[in-house]
């Protein structure tokens, strides 16, 4: 095996000939496309007990219960947990004592004659590391990217060797064991947007940490949890919902981004594309927003994130550096209108012709992609250090744009917010981190109330250190 980067086949013959490992395979969607790796490598009797594909859904039923969609987490651990009690219950008495079981499953919709859009899915892998011990457990979600099915299909099989492969081989840690799961594949062929560790072998990971490694490896553009923690896919939270994403570094979120947000919603609502629903608020950041100097700091992002978890919204982390791609990631979930609340001093960005050079449209293309669908920006003013209020009727536009910039305000493109509240605008992050770090009270009054309480509960941001 090629230890820099092994091919499915060598990975699937190891598991093969380490007589310790032992388990079933059960896949829908696709047919047997992991099996077929072990069984292909040869010494399969040495590990597989059992391979099952409940490909009608009858049958599927029949043996994991209902589900109201079969491509789903909630079918995922159906099979697990089933394969995982019959594993026991059958094999425990005559090879518990020398195996560790494993269950592997998947169910995932791939490319057809009757569906072109690209495959996606779920896998999973619930294991032992001694015999007899409590299974630990490595779930995980798929965009299978190839434009035919059987290459599709050849992924999927590799994806599965490297989750299974990784859940007993890859002690270097969850960072090493995340990059493994393209080996034989790559970024251009699959994509995988979540993942969660669980069980004693994984005690103490935090899953939150999981998600940003999926962007900072590029195995995915995005990642999202929720604002407890939980690792999900976007389809999860976004599904036929409006949508209302603040971006920012949080460092710590402070009174005039929560008025932003707040402002904006009560705007967003009442435009008639809403029909009187309410939208799902996300809280987005970007990979350069999380360097702190030239890199991330961990600690620094959990940091953040629990700030963040204390005001119930969903957390993104994402490589989208421009606001169209953004909207172009979201427009995949949902069709329903997007919301982005933005201060004055980054619509200036979002308006600057010189970060746009590389498009062949250049800034009218990323406009044109990220009005397409129905976005709209509300933008938050500004207060500078002279005490100069910046809004969207007084921004200043180059003279070559300022007709553009009239027909994005007067078709409601771009719309400002009212009502905010003219006392926080003197509120900047960076002051505020640091009377957080110097022990000033006064930071207290600049963030909102839960923000303030999980900072001195939690020590973050080094409250308390000094």
């Amino acid at each position: 095996m090629n230890p820099e980067r092994p091919k499915a086949n060598d990975k699937a013959l190891q598991i093969n000939l380490d007589g310790a490992k032992y388990g079933t395979f059960a896949e829908i969607g696709a047919g047997q496309e992991t099996a077929r790796f072990f069984f292909r490598a040869g010494g399969a009797s040495h590990t597989v007990a059992k391979t099952i594909s409940a490909y009608d859904m009858a049958v599927s039923d029949a043996i994991y219960g209902t589900s109201d969609r079969y491509v789903s987490r909630k079918r995922l651990l159906a099979m697990l947990d089933r394969e995982w009690g019959l594993l026991l219950e059958r094999l425990e008495k005559t090879r518990g004592d020398k195996s560790t079981f494993f269950v592997f499953a998947n169910t995932v919709a791939t490319r057809g004659y009757k569906q072109s859009e690209p495959g996606q899915g779920w896998l999973g892998v619930r294991f032992q590391t001694r015999p007899h011990e409590a299974p630990s457990q490595i779930i995980i979600h798929v965009r299978m990217l190839d434009v035919e099915n059987t290459r599709e299909q050849e992924a999927l099989g590799t994806v599965g060797v490297n989750l299974i492969h990784a859940a007993f081989y890859q002690h270097g840690g969850p960072t090493k064991l995340i990059a493994s799961l393209l080996d034989d594949l790559g970024s251009d062929r699959i994509e995988v947007d979540m993942i969660k560790f669980s069980g004693p072998r994984f005690e103490g990971l935090d899953n939150r940490l999981m998600a940003l490694q999926l962007v900072e490896q590029w195995l995915t553009e995005a990642a999202m949890f929720t604002a407890d923690g939980e690792a999900v896919i976007p389809s999860e939270v976004l599904y036929k919902k409006a949508v209302l994403v603040e971006r920012g570094s949080f460092r710590p979120l402070t009174n005039p981004m929560l008025d932003m947000l707040e402002r904006a919603r009560e705007q967003f609502v009442v435009q008639d594309s809403m029909k009187g629903e309410t939208p799902v608020e996300i809280f987005e950041m970007t990979l350069r927003q999380l360097q702190v100097g030239d890199a991330i700091d961990h600690h620094d992002f959990l940091d953040r994130v629990d700030t963040l978890g204390a005001l119930g919204r969903p957390v993104l982390i994402s490589n989208f550096l421009r606001y169209h791609r953004l909207v172009a990631y979201l427009s995949r979930y949902t069709q329903k209108p997007v919301g982005l609340p933005l201060g004055v001093v980054r619509l200036r960005d979002v308006m600057a012709e010189k970060f746009y050079t590389d498009m062949p449209g250049g800034l009218m293309e990323s406009l044109g992609q990220l009005f397409k669908n129905g976005a709209k920006l509300y933008v938050y003013p500004s207060l500078d250090r002279t005490g100069k209020l910046t809004t969207l009727e007084n921004l200043e536009v180059p003279p070559n744009l300022r007709h553009l910039f009239q027909h994005l305000v007067e078709n409601h493109f771009v719309e400002g917010i009212r009502n905010h509240n003219t006392e926080y605008l003197a509120a900047y992050s960076g002051e505020v981190l640091k009377k957080i770090q110097d022990r000033d009270a006064a930071w207290e009054q600049l963030v909102p109330a839960p923000i303030a309480l999980a900072i001195k509960e939690k020590h973050l941001f080094g409250w308390g250190d000094k």
